[in-house]
Formats: structure tokens, C-alpha cells, sequence
């Protein structure tokens, strides 16, 4: 027997099946969210704890930070963008915002990489103290996420391509729409508790 499929609403919803995916995917978030919560606790306890590194206010620089942060915010735009775009059933318009997203992504690793290797050179590591342990920790993490998120989104932009927009790769599409807009809260919050406080501090 064939699910009934609904003429109305987001086609992701159309579908009980769809419905019941995206809300067993916002249970994964909640998961997810108790994972960054531990890692923030965490480091929370372990800041100042730098022993004979560098601490974070010597190392850490505002304009990579900002650069990474405005390339994440701007991916999250972008993103949104997509998902009007399947909704509007474009392929093409998906497509190209989408790798615009990636784009974006692909820059905000990028420096994370450069600022890591930076840190490693001016004596800042994982096993550098407490405090280092516990960023490299958290910032590697997130940004782990991000590398998924990437590599799941450049699978799903192929089926897509193959498929088109379906009930199927909609809601498949919209699920990692809820993973990349996830990513950027995580990374409000480092940049805030992080970065801002350990420029302060």
C-alpha cells in the first residue's frame, strides 16, 4: 500500500514519512546539542589553565576570527536561499546556491586550518596545557562537523543531479539544510564564549 502523499505544504513535509524523519533528525540535534554542551563545559573549566603556553589573548587574531565567522553567517544565508530554491522546485537554483554554501564552507576550514598551524608555530597545541586541550577540542570538533557537513551535502547535490527534486531528496535536502544551520549556532556561541572572552581575558 503506497503512503498518501499531501498536495499542499513544503514538499519535505508531504509525506508522513518525511515528517517523521525531519523530526527524528531534530532528535539527532538534541544530541548533538548535549555533545557541544559537555565540550563548552568543559573548556569553560579548563580556561586560564594555559600553564607555560601562550595564552589565548597573545594568539588568538580578531581579523581571522571575523573573516571565519563572517564566511560561516554568510553560508548560513546561502543555505536559506537553497532550500527557497527546492521549494520552488529549481534544480538549478538549488545547485548553484548550494555550492556557493560549500564554497563558503570550504573558506571557513581553510582558516581554521591556517589558525591551528599558526597557534602549533607559536607553541600553542593539544598537549600544550589544560586550556589548549580544551579549545582544540571544541573548535576541532565543530569544525569536524563542518567537513561532514560538507561531504554529505556534495553526495546529496549528486543525487539530486540525478533524481531532481523529489519527496525523497527534499526532505533529505532539508535535513542537511537543519545540520549546516545547526553548525552556525554551535559556531555563534564559540565565537562569543571563545574567542571574545579569550580576547578579553
Amino acid at each position: 500500500m503506497s503512503e498518501e502523499v499531501k498536495t499542499t505544504g513544503p514538499l519535505e513535509y508531504r509525506t508522513n514519512e518525511g515528517q517523521m524523519t525531519i523530526l527524528g533528525f531534530w532528535i539527532f540535534l538534541g544530541a548533538e546539542v548535549v555533545l557541544f554542551s559537555t565540550l563548552f563545559a568543559t573548556y569553560a573549566v579548563l580556561f586560564g589553565r594555559t600553564a607555560d603556553a601562550p595564552t589565548p589573548a597573545e594568539l588568538f587574531e580578531p581579523g581571522t576570527v571575523l573573516i571565519m565567522t563572517f564566511l560561516l553567517l554568510t553560508s548560513s544565508f546561502t543555505c536559506g536561499l537553497a532550500v527557497h530554491e527546492m521549494r520552488r522546485g529549481s534544480v538549478k537554483g538549488l545547485t548553484r546556491w548550494m555550492l556557493v554554501t560549500l564554497v563558503l564552507g570550504l573558506g571557513f576550514l581553510g582558516f581554521e586550518i591556517y589558525e591551528f598551524i599558526h597557534y602549533a608555530h607559536e607553541g600553542a597545541t593539544i598537549q600544550s596545557s589544560a586550556y589548549w586541550s580544551g579549545f582544540f577540542i571544541l573548535a576541532g570538533t565543530h569544525g569536524l562537523h563542518v567537513t561532514l557537513g560538507i561531504g554529505w551535502a556534495f553526495a546529496l547535490l549528486h543525487q539530486i543531479s540525478k533524481r531532481g527534486i523529489t519527496n525523497v531528496t527534499s526532505r533529505k535536502f532539508f535535513i542537511i539544510s537543519l545540520y549546516w544551520h545547526f553548525l552556525d549556532v554551535i559556531w555563534i556561541f564559540i565565537f562569543t564564549s571563545v574567542y571574545l572572552i579569550g580576547m578579553v581575558l
